[in-house]
């Protein structure tokens, strides 16, 4: 691995402002944001816990077309991790009212044309140990 600074505050921070407008956007169902955080290319993924989405369009469609209710979630854990200026990963875990599986959420995040995107995403639960 080169000499890219991991975790460099300046690219932390932005990182984690894009995230952070991410949640807010997937918790108030704000799909116009959602959608401008995600990369519009073919090659973005989502896989969601209910669905295998390959490609931006596919991914705007799910959207526009999920339901807006129960999105709530309370994140449990976060992690952020930065490689250099432009590639980053965010991981959590969440719980939602009423759910008693964990929720898990992975993103991968590239700067493209000076932007915070999601090149991809996978989203799945996990039965309580």
């Amino acid at each position: 691995m080169s000499a890219q600074p991991i975790n460099h505050p300046a690219t932390l921070a932005a990182v984690e402002a894009a995230f952070d407008e991410y949640e807010r956007a997937l918790t108030t169902n704000d799909v116009a944001v959602l959608d401008a955080l995600f990369w519009m290319s073919p090659h973005t993924l989502r896989y969601g816990a209910t669905e295998n989405l390959q490609g931006y369009d596919a991914i705007r469609e799910f959207r526009a077309q999920r339901p807006a209710k129960g999105l709530m979630r309370k994140i449990v854990d976060r992690s952020v991790t930065t490689f250099g200026a432009d590639f980053a990963v965010a991981n959590i875990t969440f719980s939602r009212a009423g759910e008693p599986r964990i929720g898990r959420q992975s993103q991968t995040w590239v700067r493209i044309d000076g932007r915070w995107r999601v090149v991809a995403a996978h989203v799945s639960w996990m039965d309580p140990s």
